[in-house]
């Protein structure tokens, strides 16, 4: 896959980075948010070496944007890697209830090393970590149950850290977006930038529009030689397209397709094409399609 060179480190996350790995010291519990749509590309590849030894929650997030078999296969796949995988769907508050049960347990071993001490109990902290926009500041409200952090599904709108009680028991480090200052994985910059899960200052959109037509007409190969092709979306990535817009991209690169819908739908004008395909995939209209799929699958899970 063709891919543009995306690099997006802006000075409030250089600035946050830096304060974050000093805010780790006070924290007992990280929980590390990543986009359901892309698990492994919203992996940051420096954040085992920054946790060193603490207890860590790995919350999947945006749920809604796959199917439930793909979610399982995940799910199954995580746990052969010996994780324990949450998933979540923040802006709808489901699977929010399980991940404040996971942390105040996961403290309770900490407390009760407290109490061996002579020390007093203290609410648990927590920080929650991920890449821009994976819904991080959604989790936290919906966690205290009421909007106290800004959130917004575009990148960057957390710009600084901010401690936030939850209850006698819990206590939360909100945190921006986190990225590595270099992506040198370019295939995986490309899915950030599909998912909008980085600025939009970092990419050109006609490119990465024509990136993703042709990494979903690579999605649908694989899907076809799938045993369970029925359970990785509600329709073919393929088909999605032809539903939506009438056009089969299948004989044609991404660039030709983008062209060919510009000139169908919008006047000629390949950015409006562009800026309408990536919209409607990130806001699901396309379908539950996922554009990451478990390396490989621990045999008599799916």
């Amino acid at each position: 896959m063709a891919s543009p060179s995306i690099q997006w480190y802006p000075g409030h996350i250089a600035k946050a980075e830096k304060a974050l790995q000093e805010q780790l010291k006070r924290v007992d519990v990280v929980l590390e948010v990543r986009d359901a749509r892309i698990p492994l590309s919203t992996l940051h590849p420096k954040l085992a070496s920054w946790l060193g030894g603490k207890q860590q929650i790995l919350v999947i997030n945006r749920v809604d944007m796959i199917s439930a078999e793909v979610r399982d296969r995940w799910q199954a796949w995580f746990k052969s890697q010996g994780e324990v995988a949450y998933f979540t769907d923040a802006n709808q508050g489901k699977g929010v209830g399980q991940i404040a049960r996971a942390a105040q347990a996961a403290g309770a071993a900490m407390n009760q090393r407290r109490q061996k001490r002579g020390m007093r109990s203290r609410p648990v902290r927590a920080v929650v970590i991920g890449f821009p926009n994976v819904g991080k500041s959604a989790l936290i409200n919906r966690l205290l149950k009421r909007r106290i952090v800004e959130s917004a599904r575009k990148a960057g709108v957390t710009r600084q850290l901010r401690w936030v009680r939850i209850s006698d028991e819990l206590e939360l480090l909100d945190s921006p977006g986190i990225i590595p200052a270099q992506l040198t994985d370019q295939v995986a910059a490309l899915k950030l930038a599909i998912c909008d899960d980085i600025g939009e200052a970092a990419y050109d959109t006609q490119r990465v529009a024509t990136a993703f037509i042709d990494l979903l007409k690579q999605l649908d190969a694989a899907q076809s030689k799938d045993p369970h092709p029925d359970q990785i979306a509600t329709t073919t990535p393929i088909q999605a397209l032809i539903d939506r817009y009438g056009l089969d991209p299948s004989g044609s690169t991404g660039e030709t397709y983008l062209y060919e819908l510009a000139q169908q739908q919008f006047q000629g004008s390949q950015e409006r094409a562009a800026r309408k395909l990536l919209l409607e995939f990130r806001k699901g209209v396309l379908g539950k399609l996922p554009l990451e799929l478990p390396p490989e699958l621990p045999p008599d899970t799916v």
